[in-house]
């Protein structure tokens, strides 16, 4: 009987010697980024990145620290493709490492290294709210939450904000904590008056 099936080359990528320890894009299960990362961090001699951010968040009950992912769903380590690619594709919380058909991209170390200096060594990234004179707000806390209003100046020193509110028919100008408000609406510009 003929074998209908055509012999198949290794699907892994020939690599030089400089090459066979590289970076590698793995892709984690839904949520589970630092579940993969200290699962492939156990691994040896296995170096991994999982880039977070954490930045407050505003809730019904009051803002909030929150930390996520900077790159939901992936992660970055660094192997031996040939020697360590079912290793890392089968260690808890890791869905599989990016690839398009027998094509495994390498992430330059370049870019590892310019995403170290932006993450430092703890790995997440302290995302401050921007807020600028001119953008409008909802007040998320307090006496006036759930009004809208204009920032008419910014005193991050203080970590504070002058809103102006329409109040009982009439403009009113309110200084709030920089997390009591919620800054996702559009910007305007004030007009002088």
């Amino acid at each position: 009987m003929e074998n209908v099936f055509p012999a198949v080359e290794n699907p892994l990528p020939k690599l030089g010697k400089d090459e066979a320890i590289s970076w590698f894009c793995v892709r984690a299960r839904t949520r589970q980024e630092h579940v993969a990362a200290a699962s492939l961090r156990r691994l040896d001699g296995m170096e991994v990145i999982n880039p977070r951010i954490r930045f407050r968040r505003v809730t019904a009950r009051g803002p909030v620290w929150a930390t996520e992912s900077m790159f939901p769903g992936y992660i970055f380590a660094r192997f031996d493709l040939k020697r360590a690619l079912d290793p890392v594709q089968y260690s808890f919380g890791v869905a599989g490492v990016v690839h398009f058909g027998h094509f495994w991209p390498v992430v330059p170390d370049e870019t590892i290294e310019a995403l170290r200096a932006v993450i430092g060594e703890e790995e997440v990234r302290l995302v401050e709210p921007a807020l600028t004179v001119g953008q409008e707000v909802e007040i998320a806390t307090g006496a006036f939450a759930g009004f809208h209003g204009i920032v008419t100046r910014v005193m991050s020193a203080r970590d504070r904000v002058t809103v102006l509110l329409e109040f009982l028919g009439r403009q009113t100008t309110v200084e709030l904590p920089l997390d009591g408000v919620s800054h996702e609406g559009p910007r305007y510009q004030l007009q002088a008056a």
